[in-house]
């Protein structure tokens, strides 16, 4: 299977590069002008120039973004047929991959995808007189035009924000700054290699608290690799949740409609009409041509369809910074439902067979278990690895009884 849950990732390697060529030319037999960004990994240049040939060999034409985060790409493909960016988003450095957008920002869906691996398979090549040409695209400016439109002036707020040497510190740090957010940058510039683990976990954050807290902010906003994701900590230090957040978006905005995962907290179901979908942010932005005025996962991947159907962490940046200057935002989180979850990785480099002896059509999208006291989801990642599980109960002895049967689930198999 080619496609994860988010577009193609794996290691860096010969396979990888062979992979950039033959789909930059399949990616041209479906759209002739694309939009090509990149993260900052220091194996993008050479995938861009790989899939950038392979485009023009296709007989496309290639409209070069350079490093810019993943949501400026979803947007811009407006102006173009298709847009691709070259990232391994929350990945460790030596991943990289290829993510695929239509025109409205949304995923290439699943029939798209089968083309591409079609072409792929059989990659067709136009002569010498048919080949296409590269042009240099500034996406940042109309980008930043659309969300300071829609977003409004927050001057004298002080905040913090980690873009974790991402893509994001090109255009976050101006973003917020434009908004009127007075902002203290960490990990802003734009290096090859993470001076954290890239994806926003609490544990991968837990050096940010006391940071926060020394410098009096408003709180602190963190992005992934390619900036897809925004997470944050308030102004106590306390990193708030996936959960949290997107139960703050809904409140704050006035959401009545929402799409989320399998695994976001059942809190949600108190406070807006919901409709889940198999975790990853593509099945969310699908689901949201259809229905629902907001998206989101606990990952940190936001989707507001008025502005884009890609995730946009600088979006929700913005928002966020509105928030704080608006609300008292801890006593916003103290007074939301609640209920313990509790999240497992597993390592497992044979994660896919497992949950396919478990009898799961699709690995990623997993399988559920739930009972009147809670649920959990047992799940392949769709860009790692491992074996991901998520659990929730009424109380924290419900979520625990959850999480022991997801492991005894697996273990079950193992012993098979």
């Amino acid at each position: 299977m080619l496609f994860g849950s988010s577009g193609v990732r794996r290691k860096y390697g010969r396979d990888l590069c062979d992979l950039a060529l033959t789909l930059g030319a399949s990616l041209a037999r479906m759209g002739g002008r694309i939009l090509l960004g990149t993260d900052t990994r220091t194996t993008s240049p050479v995938l861009k120039n790989l899939i950038s040939g392979g485009i023009l060999g296709g007989g496309g034409e290639v409209r070069d973004a350079g490093i810019v985060p993943t949501p400026v790409i979803g947007y811009g493909a407006r102006f173009f047929d298709a847009g691709a960016m070259i990232t391994a988003s929350h990945n460790p450095e030596e991943y990289n991959g290829i993510k695929l957008f239509n025109r409205d920002g949304s995923s290439f869906s699943g029939s798209q995808q089968s083309c591409i691996e079609e072409g792929i398979g059989n990659p067709r090549w136009t002569g010498w007189d048919h080949q296409g040409e590269i042009l240099n695209f500034d996406a940042g400016t109309p980008y930043l035009s659309a969300v300071l439109e829609n977003r409004t002036a927050r001057p004298d707020l002080g905040m913090l924000l980690d873009c974790g040497n991402g893509a994001g510190s090109v255009i976050s740090p101006r973003l917020l700054s434009l908004q009127g957010v007075r902002i203290s940058c960490i990990n802003c510039n734009p290096a090859g290699r993470f001076a954290r683990p890239s994806e926003p976990t609490a544990e991968h954050l837990a050096y940010l608290g006391s940071v926060v807290k020394s410098s009096a902010a408003g709180g602190a906003i963190v992005h992934d690799g390619d900036a897809d994701r925004m997470m944050a900590l308030d102004h106590r230090g306390r990193f708030i949740s996936g959960d949290q957040l997107l139960m703050l978006f809904v409140r704050y905005l006035g959401i009545k409609e929402v799409v989320t995962t399998y695994d976001a907290s059942m809190a949600i179901d108190e406070i807006a009409t919901v409709r889940r979908t198999p975790v990853g942010d593509t099945y969310v932005s699908a689901e949201l041509t259809r229905w629902g005025q907001f998206g989101g996962e606990p990952s940190g991947a936001w989707i507001f369809p008025d502005h884009s159907l890609c995730p946009d962490g600088p979006y929700a940046a913005a928002i966020f910074c509105e928030m704080v200057s608006e609300w008292d935002l801890a006593a916003e989180i103290d007074g939301m439902p609640s209920y313990p979850v509790f999240r497992e990785s597993l390592p497992c480099e044979n994660a896919r067979e497992i949950l396919l002896a478990l009898g799961v059509e699709n690995p990623t999208d997993g399988i559920r278990i739930e009972d009147e006291h809670g649920w959990c989801l047992v799940r392949a990642s769709g860009t790692e690895p491992k074996i991901r599980l998520t659990a929730e109960g009424i109380d924290q002895s419900h979520a625990k009884a959850m999480l022991r049967t997801g492991r005894d689930l697996i273990r079950t198999w193992k012993s098979a």
